[in-house]
């Protein structure tokens, strides 16, 4: 009998790919089974005796009874059965030998993060702390453990908090405590922090003992006392990288990078769109197709090019901080402030900002430098000056030279943004007359003079830059020619031109930063809706109006919809100064009015389905009868109407919207309008400012004519259409939709993209069968396009609480969303192309078509 310990010889197989030395453990294993049997009869076991899972087991999980190895299988059937290898290893694939990795890999984790006692820096983050916790509870946590320490801060919903210490003997201490006791059951750990720019690197002997306030930063901080932490981190990088991260790449590469950048996100949209797809319901053809272009759910049809390139921003937002040398700054920031820098640097040798912001920026920073009152604290939240704001306008397209686009500049607006709390109302007021003698001086004193035309000042005591739309304005500079009564935000303002349009700009209404470019982004936006007389275009997210003002020509009127008042206000402005009559402006969130103005203009979606139907016994020639033509007893009804309201009966309440509303139908208009016409033409600024002086809910004069009853005609014209179409269903779309046989979206949303109700509402309303999507953020754009392109089943699902949903991107919030979608046609994304409006950055905006 042959040695237990030993296997038995093999003969030479004829074909084997393979031979091992006898006596090899790969050996023993392979020949293991043939062996078992000899071994199990002598009563004696091979040492690989079921140390490995048999494959059975592994691919079913099945007992012994599923092998196919016979009663003599040397492998186990359990994890129970499993026995460890000569070494004290495992099998690789059990369930021991992924836990003993997994506990390798924590403690492997834990002696990494191990925090370094360094005397030289004695500033940590404590991770893992409790979301809920503020600067308070984290303070009395630590108290109760018995910690020292110098300051202690942290903000509620963040999950970390940063503590410095006094001595190392604390921070010691600390590491040992936080250790033996975690606080709910979950360890707290320990990471270096990187000190500011602006604070001083304190020593040992810096701060006395019980005398550190918790005020950690120190705004007089001299060259050499930046953290070494942000030095190494920013020491590289100038404001240039930082803002035009592609300036060192020729115009025609960064053309092309993002090219490609916009063809990999769009490809987002088909597969998330696949994905979506509910499983009952074939997929799209577009998807399909996608598979012949490349998976992209459209021809990406290139991408449109800037007209400049060099210097074409006409706004600039410049940091107010301390650079890395401690000196108060202007400029812009080297990093993120979630990565631990506030350092800010000068605008020095950033290819997009024009010459004159730099000037202003650099009169300002001269301005800091003697100013008695701090700069703000991004770390400690407090402070008086925290942002400079450089709007620009300019000359009519015709009359720009390409090559000297910036002696095109004519006027220019300067926002310095403060915050007023806890300072002195007169010694505020003492610095403003300061800051405005210093910037009229040093604009008249430049060789050639800059234009100057208004300076405000904007109050905002919130946390972060961003200031909301209400906040308070000083103007410090008042235009001569603006000089009226009214509020400040009427008084500060300046002029832009867009296709041979003026636009009046206030100091916090959205415009195109790239005034030329945007000029090409609307004319292909204007051309690929499709417009004609007998459109009806509804303008989202309109800012001040400049795609529906530009394309109002084209169409037979304009809806737009903007939640800024100014902004609305400035498109009422820019609608009388350019003698354009055929556009309504509504103020208020798109989530809040659209699906009220498409059931004023276009029915209500339920109307039009059964209207469909009632139309599909209907033979042909009584469709075309009654398609969308308004009758001259609905004119009639809607001039009875309009008397009424002139001698103040069944006027109709207004939400709150700002209109400047005519129809677009010549018959509609009547003698009154003709009058309009005639003398807005003769004198077209005199009625600016009557316009102008009132707020958002109240009746705007037009030659003395308010637009109340104007608006409230076409309420009571579309109520009497629906009168009517209560009688004969196939009349609802004749009613609704009067003269306009063909409505068309163009939206224009901010970065985080379309609220999910306005998505429901343009796809659901099955009049709009044309929607053009201009995006400045393709991410949201292709979320959105997820929602407005997905098939729904007849069957809707409900929301079901998805408390993942913070984990989850933006593309998987749309598939979710999907599921609750009504039953409706989906659009179909048919065309898309890029355009550049931000030369030297990675930021591109994308024009897409949708369809159906």
């Amino acid at each position: 009998m042959e040695d237990a310990t030993t296997p038995p010889s093999q003969p030479e197989l004829v074909g084997e790919k393979r031979k091992r030395e006898e006596g090899s453990p790969d050996a023993a294993a392979e020949d293991a089974p043939a062996a078992s049997g000899e071994d199990a009869a002598g009563g004696g076991r091979h040492p690989m005796w079921k140390t490995s899972l048999c494959s059975f087991f592994r691919r079913r999980g099945a007992g012994a009874e599923g092998c196919s190895h016979g009663e003599s299988c040397r492998y186990a059937h359990t994890e129970e059965e499993l026995r460890p290898r000569p070494y004290g290893t495992w099998d690789p694939t059990s369930d021991r030998a992924k836990k003993l990795r997994k506990v390798a890999a924590e403690a492997q984790e834990e002696a990494e993060e191990e925090v370094t006692v360094d005397e030289q820096s004695l500033d940590k983050c404590l991770v893992g702390l409790p979301r809920g916790w503020t600067a308070d509870r984290l303070k009395t946590f630590l108290q109760d453990q018995g910690i020292l320490y110098a300051t202690a801060k942290k903000k509620k919903g963040m999950t970390v908090g940063f503590v410095t210490f006094e001595s190392v003997e604390q921070l010691t201490h600390a590491v040992q405590v936080l250790k033996e006791n975690p606080s709910g059951g979950k360890e707290i750990k320990i990471s270096d922090a990187n000190r500011r720019s602006h604070q001083k690197v304190r020593a040992e002997g810096h701060v006395a003992n019980g005398t550190a306030t918790e005020n950690g930063s120190n705004p007089a901080t001299t060259a050499g006392e930046t953290s070494a932490p942000e030095v190494v981190a920013s020491s590289k990088k100038s404001a240039r990288d930082a803002v035009t991260p592609l300036a060192h790449m020729p115009y025609n590469d960064q053309l092309e990078h993002k090219k490609h950048s916009m063809a990999q996100i769009l490809k987002r949209l088909t597969r998330n769109a696949r994905k979506a797809c509910p499983p009952a319901i074939p997929l799209p053809n577009w998807i399909f197709k996608s598979k012949e272009i490349g998976g992209l759910p459209c021809k990406l049809e290139g991408i449109l090019e800037s007209p400049i390139v060099d210097g074409y921003r006409n706004k600039c937002e410049f940091s107010v901080g301390y650079s890395l040398e401690g000196k108060k700054t202007v400029g812009f920031m080297l990093g993120n402030f979630r990565e631990g820098v506030t350092a800010v640097e000068e605008p020095v040798n950033c290819p997009n900002v024009s010459e004159i912001s730099c000037k202003y920026a650099q009169m300002f920073q001269d301005f800091l430098q003697s100013s008695s009152l701090p700069l703000w604290s991004r770390v400690d939240n407090c402070g008086f000056w925290r942002q400079f704001t450089v709007r620009e306008g300019r000359c009519p397209a015709e009359a720009v030279v390409l090559q000297h686009v910036e002696s095109q500049i004519s006027e220019v607006m300067l926002i310095v943004q403060v915050c007023s709390t806890d300072v002195d109302e007169a010694l505020m007021k003492e610095e403003f007359d300061k800051l405005s003698t210093a910037l009229i001086q040093g604009a008249s004193t430049c060789s050639p003079p800059l234009p100057l035309t208004t300076i405000v000042v904007q109050d905002h005591k919130g946390i972060s830059n961003a200031a909301p739309a209400d906040c308070p304005l000083i103007p410090l500079l008042v235009p001569k020619g603006d000089q009226l009564e009214g509020g400040a935000e009427d008084k500060t303002r300046i002029h832009d031109h867009i296709s041979n349009l003026k636009f009046s700009i206030s100091p916090t209404a959205f415009f195109q930063v790239n005034t030329l470019a945007a000029e090409r982004l609307y004319t292909l936006a204007g051309d690929w809706a499709n417009l004609n007389s007998d459109t009806l275009l509804f303008d989202v997210c309109c800012g001040t109006g400049t795609i529906g003002l530009t394309l109002a020509h084209r169409v037979g009127m304009v809806v737009g919809i903007e939640m800024n008042e100014s902004a609305v206000s400035d498109a009422h402005r820019n609608a009388l100064i350019n003698g354009i009559k055929n556009c309504r402006f509504v103020c208020g969130k798109a989530e809040d009015v659209i699906g009220s103005l498409l059931t004023e203009y276009l029915g209500s979606p339920q109307q039009h389905i059964a209207a469909s139907e009632s139309n599909s016994v209907i033979n042909d020639t009584s469709k075309n009868e009654d398609t969308i033509n308004c009758t001259e007893s609905d004119v009639e009804n809607m001039d009875s109407s309009a008397e009424k309201n002139d001698n103040g009966e069944n006027e109709q309440p207004r939400d709150g919207s700002v209109d400047l509303h005519t129809c677009g139908d010549e018959d509609i208009k009547g003698d009154s309008v003709d009058r309009v016409n005639k003398e807005a033409d003769s004198s077209p600024d005199e009625h600016i400012e009557a316009a102008v002086e009132q707020s958002c809910g109240e009746a705007s004069l037009i030659n003395d004519e308010p637009t109340d009853a104007i608006s409230t005609d076409s309420l009571e014209h579309g109520k009497t259409c629906q009168d009517s179409s209560s009688i004969q269903n196939n009349n609802v779309l004749a009613a609704s939709a009067c003269q306009f046989k063909n409505v068309v979206a163009i939206v224009d949303p901010p970065r985080v993209g379309l609220h999910p109700t306005v998505i429901k509402a343009l796809r659901t309303h099955p009049l709009i069968r044309r929607l053009v999507y201009i995006s400045c953020n393709p991410d949201s754009l292709v979320a959105n396009a997820i929602e407005l392109c997905t098939p729904t089943s007849e069957k809707q699902e409900k929301n079901k609480g998805n408390r993942g949903w913070r984990s989850m991107s933006a593309a998987g919030l749309a598939r979710q969303r999907t599921k609750s979608m009504p039953n409706s046609e989906p659009f179909i994304p048919k065309r898309a192309m890029a355009v550049d409006l931000f030369p030297h950055t990675s930021h591109c905006e994308m024009v897409m078509l949708f369809e159906r």
